[in-house]
């Protein structure tokens, strides 16, 4: 029998409900450690969040609005979905649980919502806070996912993180133990990082207690420090080609129960300086599929024996 290529995240989530179910993004107004002084200064110096922000998706307006307004966009493609509330904007574990508990559940009030998603960075995991996650993981669907970005430290110093990688590995390790579905968030192609370091990182990734992986190539965001940093002296940037070999090159040593949700991330065009490929998602993934198959490889091929397959 021949293995699936990966543990596509459509599949699986597609395994969970028995409806169609979309992610409405919600910026609920959260600040970050990073920041406003917590933790550092000026955020990660990749970091512009408008890049992700759908129109209707803005903090001046209730989070109500927000899914109200994000049901009405969808509810043009497809006919009887449901949605998961997705927060992403900034750090949405970032306040006080009586807060987190008021937003969260104002979300997961609203009529066709069946599930969370809780973005969030993994040194906004506090006790008080993962006690109250875990409460309400066993009355909805909810998924916790952490920005690790890299596994380098020094890598996470150059990009004013504001964390290291322990930080990542101890917030992942609890969320899980506590039976809370995790996903990492992980960039390839970290300045200072080269193709042979990001595939090692697969193997450390493996390591970890996730369940969903998200990808996505390193992507140069007007206005941002590590624009300033580009435009001032050029650094490697991965050509599609390029990108679809590394990946292909990760997945092979990637644990395969882990699921992985995307591999690119698609900036506004006004917005994106660099690298400009002309494709959009799906053809990316189509390409590397047809690529995987051509080459007869799959997720997990070249896993050392040392990675554990299940916790």
């Amino acid at each position: 029998m021949t293995p699936q290529l990966y543990n596509d995240y459509g599949a699986w989530i597609r395994s969970k409900f028995p409806f169609r179910v979309q992610k409405i993004s919600i910026d609920a107004g959260f600040a970050c450690p990073n920041r406003d002084g917590h933790v550092g200064i000026g955020g990660c110096t990749f970091c512009d969040n408008r890049t992700f922000n759908p129109s209707y998706c803005q903090p001046s307006k209730s989070i109500a609005e927000q899914i109200s307004e994000g049901k009405a966009f969808f509810a043009r493609k497809y006919t009887g979905m449901k949605y998961l509330a997705y927060f992403q904007a900034y750090s949405n574990t970032y306040a006080s649980v009586e807060t987190l508990k008021r937003r969260y559940e104002e979300a997961l009030s609203q009529e066709d919502v069946v599930g969370i998603i809780i973005g969030t960075r993994p040194d906004c995991a506090g006790s008080e806070v993962m006690d109250y996650l875990e409460r309400l993981n066993r009355q909805t669907f909810m998924i916790v996912e952490y920005g690790i970005e890299s596994v380098s430290d020094q890598t996470l110093l150059r990009v004013n993180r504001g964390h290291d990688f322990e930080c990542s590995r101890r917030a992942i390790a609890e969320t899980h133990d506590r039976g809370i579905l995790t996903c990492g968030h992980i960039i390839l192609g970290l300045p200072g990082e080269s193709a042979e370091e990001n595939i090692r990182q697969s193997e450390v990734v493996s390591n970890l207690k996730l369940d969903i992986l998200k990808l996505h190539q390193l992507q140069i965001i007007r206005g941002t420090q590590l624009a300033e940093e580009y435009c001032r002296e050029p650094f490697k940037l991965y050509s599609a080609d390029e990108y679809i070999d590394l990946c292909i090159r990760y997945l092979e040593r990637l644990r395969n129960d882990i699921i992985v949700e995307r591999f690119v991330s698609q900036s506004p065009a006004d917005m994106l300086i660099a690298p400009k490929w002309g494709l959009k998602n799906y053809e990316f993934t189509n390409r590397l599929v047809n690529e995987m198959k051509r080459r007869g490889t799959w997720q997990g091929r070249l896993i050392s024996s040392s990675v554990s397959s299940t916790y």
